[in-house]
């Protein structure tokens, strides 16, 4: 079991390390379109990458229409065992519109042996998460 200190500087450890091993400028929040980001999540059970809608009702709506829309290419062309949730709760009970890809491997932040499967996965299925957002950016947007 790991103090609270000891599971900070182990996940700051792995960012940092992330970062240099996989030097990229990530998009994350910055799509440029309101509510809609993409994240990186590991944790002591898993990893995965999302994107995610956080926009008031009315505009997640409008935005997930149109990426349920472009499933068929997400899935075909991109990430094809992404899972689209329309309604997924976050821990703190929020509830937002989430696309994401999950590492189907048993990983822990805590585990420095999982490390290197998870940083290249991650950055393997965002870059092409990325590309699809990219490539679409006009579409979802409109």
């Amino acid at each position: 079991m790991f103090s609270k200190e000891e599971s900070r500087l182990l996940r700051q450890e792995f960012w940092t390390s992330f970062g240099k091993s996989f030097p990229r400028k990530w998009l994350l929040y910055n799509t440029k379109i309101k509510g809609l980001s993409f994240k990186f999540h590991f944790d002591t059970k898993k990893a995965l990458i999302a994107l995610d809608l956080e926009d008031n009702l009315e505009n997640r709506i409008n935005c997930w229409e149109k990426l349920v829309a472009l499933k068929g290419i997400l899935l075909n062309e991109y990430l094809p065992d992404a899972i689209y949730e329309e309604e997924y709760y976050l821990d703190n009970g929020k509830e937002i519109s989430r696309i994401y890809l999950p590492l189907e491997q048993k990983v822990s932040i805590h585990n420095k042996n999982t490390w290197r499967d998870v940083m290249e996965f991650f950055n393997t299925n965002m870059v092409l998460f990325e590309t699809f957002f990219e490539e679409y950016r006009d579409i979802i947007n409109s």
